[in-house]
């Protein structure tokens, strides 16, 4: 892995203001993946396929990760990247919006990543759930989301997502067959393990 390139997009989408995973959760991530060592992942929201780079350091051997799309610009960007830092083998974009693709998919995951529409989680983790193996780990990045959804916020912008976030939450910490820590890394993650 071009660890240079892979330097180079992280300072670029940080100087465009897109979106990537900050470094304290990605050590959070990080150290985890070390240990799960996964063979098949699953990414909501590639954005321009940092966080998916990043993740393919600890695939197992032959390890792959799928990661969803729906930005066209950026799924051609997220490919130039991939290609550059030259991980091309490890990473299937695949390019749409993922409230229509999840429901197409029937592989089966050690690890999902959640960074996507933020008012859509409760469905990504339906179908995430639909497709997670045994013992398999869910992560939700942005699940505090600036600290909304914590707080009596309720002003009309933010309301859905903060709403479907709050209800995240609630289905993996009252979920039985999973065991759920929230932590306040970059704006919140939520690592769920399942049984």
């Amino acid at each position: 892995m071009n660890e240079v390139e892979l330097e180079k997009i992280k300072e670029k989408a940080l100087s465009e203001h897109i979106p990537i995973l900050m470094d304290d959760t990605l050590e959070v991530i990080d150290k985890i993946l070390k240990e799960v060592k996964p063979k098949r992942m699953l990414e909501i929201g590639t954005a321009v396929g940092y966080s998916a780079m990043c993740f393919s350091r600890y695939l197992d051997e032959d390890g792959t990760i799928d990661t969803i799309e729906r930005e066209h610009d950026r799924v051609e960007e997220a490919k130039e990247n991939i290609k550059k830092v030259g991980v091309e083998n490890k990473i299937n974009i695949l390019e749409g919006d993922a409230v229509e693709i999840l429901p197409t998919l029937n592989n089966k995951y050690d690890v999902v990543f959640i960074d996507a529409a933020k008012g859509k989680y409760p469905f990504f983790l339906e179908q995430s759930k639909r497709m997670l193996n045994k013992n398999g780990i869910i992560f939700a990045d942005n699940i505090l989301y600036k600290g909304y959804v914590m707080s009596d916020y309720n002003k009309h912008k933010q309301r859905t997502a903060v709403r479907n976030l709050r209800e995240y939450i609630k289905e993996v910490t009252e979920d039985e067959n999973c065991k759920t820590e929230i932590l306040e890394v970059g704006d919140g993650l939520a690592i769920s393990r399942f049984k």
